[in-house]
């Protein structure tokens, strides 16, 4: 352990924790085409499962299509087999070696268990945030009565820990928000 309190390691955790929310929720299917809905989904190939993205050319021609451009023409049949295996609801049409998939329009029903699952997403981002805020805290007990910080840093670096805490929840609040609006959207 370093002798001082470093609030950057703290901050950096916060950071990467957020990041992580945003790449789960990106991965939430919206009325909208999204090359990152794929992101969840692995394929048996060559022994071992991977990504579609490493067999496969992904884009989004239009706004409620994802084109899949395989490489291997082998590897059609296991990637369209593991895309409706998925909880993605998608059926594939395949064209050779083209795998297109088209988003239908989400169903009132389906947007409020979007909802619900974004909702839960949320305050589990929100709950590691506060994790990372108790351990800073558990450090600055230990720091202090170690004799290694004064009572006023503790105090300084309670209050600016809890700023930032503040902080990053208020920002998982307003990307549940913007994403939430998204999934309304029609």
């Amino acid at each position: 352990m370093s002798s001082e309190f470093n609030e950057k390691n703290f901050s950096i955790k916060m950071d990467k924790s957020i990041q992580s929310f945003r790449k789960d929720i990106s991965t939430l299917r919206t009325g909208r085409a999204n090359i990152s809905m794929l992101d969840t989904i692995k394929v048996e190939v060559y022994g071992q499962k991977m990504p579609i993205e490493q067999l496969a050319t992904v884009s989004v021609p239009e706004a409620r299509l994802i084109s899949i451009q395989v490489w291997d023409k082998a590897n059609v049949s296991l990637i369209d087999s593991a895309v409706q295996k998925s909880e993605l609801g998608i059926n594939p049409q395949i064209d050779g070696q083209i795998i297109r998939l088209r988003v239908p329009d989400l169903t009132e029903e389906r947007r409020k268990d979007l909802i619900k699952i974004l909702k839960n997403m949320g305050e589990k981002a929100k709950v590691s945030i506060r994790n990372i805020r108790r351990e800073a805290n558990e450090d600055l007990k230990k720091k202090l009565k170690e004799k290694i910080i004064s009572e006023d840093q503790n105090s300084n670096y309670e209050k600016n820990i809890q700023v930032l805490t503040d902080k990053n929840i208020e920002s998982i609040e307003k990307i549940l928000e913007d994403k939430e609006k998204e999934i309304i959207q029609i």
